[in-house]
């Protein structure tokens, strides 16, 4: 088939990937200009995820993750260290896909490609982009997260997103930028501090081509901080020219004023390692957390996987493994059956999934409030 995948983040490479694998013509349609490496930070290794990195011949990118085996826990009286915590593998988001793009030839990821409309018609799919282009293909495969236009086409132009109330602060710095004091407590530890309506983690990632090595790795934290309404939300994610971002601010464009308030609440309410690895970041990031699930995550030819079916909150660390879940059903599907009864048996798999990790992302996200 002509496979046309809309989205070149994780989500897409890991269905275009397999997808060829199988023989179909796939392309990948991403809309930004400039391509997404840089955009990431680090993420949990899962089983979905090594299941993914096996089935494209990527497993060697699990083998430059860097393993934990203890949670430093902050409280007011100190910290405590966990030695019980199962073991777990933090990667790389730029060094996976780095990997996964450059197993795409150049002529089937296509850059500054911006859908804004899908004709279905029974026989196939008429793409149209901002440019007045067109394309054609047998699948849509719907891969454009958060503010994704496939999902518009199958669930209704009423399918946006909802606002949690919160938003996660997000920084990824050498590990070498870290004072000594708090390289003391945090380095090789799964760190946690927890206060009311908020909290924050951190841990080690590799560097951005995939170090492990000490002194070559990065240090990946989190700060989810309650931010209530749409006006106070906008603020957040006003860039330093005076834009508002709809759903997250990526590193380099948050002003300065911002970035000032975060050090000194970091100061003023943070443990003092935590706090040093907010200020020793020089362009932290913001994401405004949201909800969303699909009703039908297929129609006709067009089919939804990843942030554009469900987005689910961060707490969970699935984000990565849910689509990497969703990609290798799709391609599971497409092999056992014409393409009708494919979709539909993805669905009735991969819908009951999505749901389900929606729900504990919710319930996780409960805490904060």
């Amino acid at each position: 088939m002509r496979i046309a995948i809309i989205g070149g983040s994780l989500a897409g490479l890991f269905a275009a990937i397999l997808l060829r694998e199988d023989g179909h013509d796939v392309t990948v349609y991403e809309r930004s200009v400039h391509g997404l490496e840089g955009r990431g930070a680090g993420f949990l290794g899962r089983r979905e995820t090594f299941a993914i990195l096996r089935a494209s011949g990527c497993e060697h990118v699990a083998r430059v993750g860097v393993f934990t085996q203890e949670r430093i826990v902050f409280d007011d009286a100190g910290f405590t260290v966990d030695q019980k915590m199962p073991p777990q593998t933090q990667i790389s988001w730029d060094y996976v896909y780095r990997v996964f793009r450059q197993r795409m030839p150049d002529n089937s990821y296509l850059l500054d490609r911006k859908v804004v409309k899908l004709d279905e018609a029974s026989e196939e799919v008429v793409l149209r982009f901002a440019d007045q282009s067109e394309a054609r293909a047998d699948l849509v495969v719907g891969a454009d997260g958060i503010a994704s236009v496939v999902r518009r086409a199958v669930d209704g132009p009423s399918a946006t997103n909802a606002y949690a109330g919160y938003v996660g602060w997000r920084g990824l710095l050498p590990e070498a930028a870290l004072p000594g004091f708090a390289v003391d407590d945090l380095l090789e530890r799964f760190a946690y501090f927890r206060m009311p309506h908020s909290h924050v983690i951190g841990f080690l990632v590799p560097g951005p081509a995939g170090e492990a090595e000490i002194g070559k790795r990065r240090y990946n934290w989190v700060w989810y901080r309650p931010t209530v309404g749409r006006s106070a939300l906008d603020e957040v994610l006003t860039d330093s020219e005076g834009h508002i971002h709809p759903y997250s601010l990526p590193p380099g464009a948050v002003t300065e004023a911002s970035r000032q308030r975060l050090l000194q609440d970091a100061k003023r309410l943070l443990p003092r390692s935590l706090a040093a690895a907010i200020e020793a970041t020089a362009l932290p990031f913001v994401q405004g957390i949201f909800d969303y699930e699909t009703a039908r995550m297929v129609s006709g030819r067009l089919a939804l996987i990843g942030d554009a079916a469900f987005v689910v909150r961060p707490h969970t660390g699935m984000g990565i493994a849910k689509a990497a879940a969703d990609a290798l059903a799709l391609q599971r599907h497409l092999r056992e059956a014409p393409l009708g009864d494919a979709l539909k048996n993805y669905k009735e798999e991969r819908l009951p999934a999505g749901a389900a990790i929606a729900a504990s992302g919710r319930e996780l996200g409960a805490r904060l409030a």
